[in-house]
């Protein structure tokens, strides 16, 4: 039976293996203490690694894990062990990429900490509950750029909470006619 890729979880580390930014998208791991073990045990298996100028791949507790490094900013990209890398590494450079053209080319952790509201907006936009929507870095980065507040996007271009102050704007209007 064929199925969609689907993509575990993405991980943004720092030098350290602490989180910057991390969405998961599988119930492999329940709770925060092993997400945060999982995270933990992938840096250390991943840290003595050269993943600056290319991505490398690994195979850890039944996943294929895709990273690359830049500066002190740790990517990983995570899928099931039956997943391709290359639809892995597509995703990875996506993102990678999208980061790196959001932070103007300066990417490290200082940047990307500042600039977190970019970055979850660019997870959002690469991948839903697990599937794939889009890698092409421009694309992704186009989306996100262009979510600042816009009240005359339709609904479905919104965010959450641009919705919800779209929302809050026109029921004050109507209560002040």
């Amino acid at each position: 039976m064929e199925s969609c890729p689907s993509i575990k979880n993405i991980l943004l580390l720092d030098s350290e293996g602490k989180r910057v930014a991390v969405k998961y998208y599988s119930d492999d791991w329940p709770t925060n203490t092993a997400k945060e073990t999982f995270e933990k045990a992938v840096f250390t298996k991943t840290q003595k690694t050269n993943a600056r100028t290319e991505a490398e791949i690994a195979m850890f507790e039944n996943c294929i894990i895709v990273y690359k490094f830049v500066q002190d900013l740790h990517f990983f990209v995570t899928g099931g062990e039956d997943e391709n890398e290359l639809i892995l590494a597509t995703v990875l450079q996506g993102f990678f990429d999208a980061v790196g053209l959001l932070l103007r080319g300066n990417a490290d952790k200082k940047e990307a900490l500042e600039n977190l509201d970019l970055i979850l907006l660019c997870l959002d936009e690469i991948v839903d509950g697990g599937i794939i929507l889009e890698t092409d870095a421009n694309v992704i980065a186009g989306k996100v750029a262009s979510n600042s507040l816009d009240a005359g996007a339709p609904l479905s271009e919104q965010t959450i909470s641009q919705a919800l102050a779209s929302a809050r704007e026109h029921l004050t209007r109507s209560l002040l006619k």
